[in-house]
């Protein structure tokens, strides 16, 4: 099946936001140590996303010390939050899923508020070891996730991005590539493999940590989002409808759930176990 390195870690500490790449990053059983435990929700309590709000790819969080977050964008003074104190949660629906979350300050919401132009809020996930468990039709017991769309993982890889780019360079669109890997919002990218090799995973190492592949991750309207620039096409959607549909859903990349914990480091092995 053969085997690959570990190219790049991506973390992403507000959802939706633009993230971090760092040479090293904690795994825990719901995900990158500090990936996505803090989201925007609208004043019904869903969380706001790109498909709703593709400028949020303009927006940039990066982690800092104690779990806070400094937000910033283009034209606006950078802002520090600091994770919230215990207590006073506020009900949060996730694709469905009903989940409590603590409410950021003041000056978040503000911040927040006023690069959408929208009435968000900005929520910190306090404990993701018991607030949101995995999709019960392709989790094992006790797994849980944080603000991810549905796993703690999602893993892609290079050789399978060359692949995805070449078909859209022959099809009607070939304007809008070659698209760029953060388009797919991977947790982690692995180098060295064949292209689809992914689709045959049952099981990863990445270094000494070991992940269970729980299902490919179907893709929405967030890939034909150039995050740079927060401007929509149509790519790679129409050519995913065409060469990459399993069942109901357009796929690229698989969802990874950690079955144990540790540091991962860029330059990693990374070993197919079944």
């Amino acid at each position: 099946m053969g085997n690959g390195t570990l190219h790049s870690i991506h973390v992403h500490p507000v959802k939706a936001f633009r993230g971090v790449s760092p040479r090293e990053a904690a795994v825990e059983p719901w995900g990158l140590a500090g990936d996505r435990r803090w989201a925007l929700i609208d004043d019904g309590g869903k969380v706001v996303t790109q498909r709703e709000e593709p400028r949020l790819a303009l927006a940039a969080a990066e982690p800092v010390a104690g779990g806070g977050v400094r937000l910033s964008a283009a034209g606006r003074a950078p802002l520090t939050v600091p994770v919230p104190a215990p207590g006073g949660t506020v009900p949060v629906t996730v694709f469905g899923t009903k989940v409590e979350a603590v409410p950021a300050d003041a000056a978040a919401h503000a911040w927040c508020a006023g690069f959408l132009g929208a009435d968000v809020r900005l929520v910190h996930l306090d404990d993701p070891a018991t607030r949101r468990p995995v999709d019960p039709d392709h989790a094992l017991p006790g797994e849980t996730v944080s603000f991810a769309d549905g796993y703690p993982l999602l893993v892609t890889t290079l050789a399978s991005l060359d692949a995805l780019n070449s078909l859209v360079a022959q099809g009607d669109h070939a304007q809008e590539g070659p698209l760029l890997m953060n388009r797919f919002r991977p947790s982690v990218v692995v180098a060295g493999t064949r292209p689809w090799a992914e689709d045959d995973w049952s099981g990863i190492a990445i270094g000494e940590v070991v992940f269970r592949v729980a299902k490919p991750c179907g893709r929405c309207v967030v890939t034909t989002t150039d995050q740079g620039t927060a401007t929509r096409g149509v790519e790679p959607l129409r050519t995913l409808a065409r060469h990459r549909r399993i069942g109901r859903s357009l796929v690229f990349g698989q969802n990874l759930v950690p079955r144990s914990t540790g540091t991962i480091r860029v330059g990693d092995p990374v070993r197919i176990l079944a």
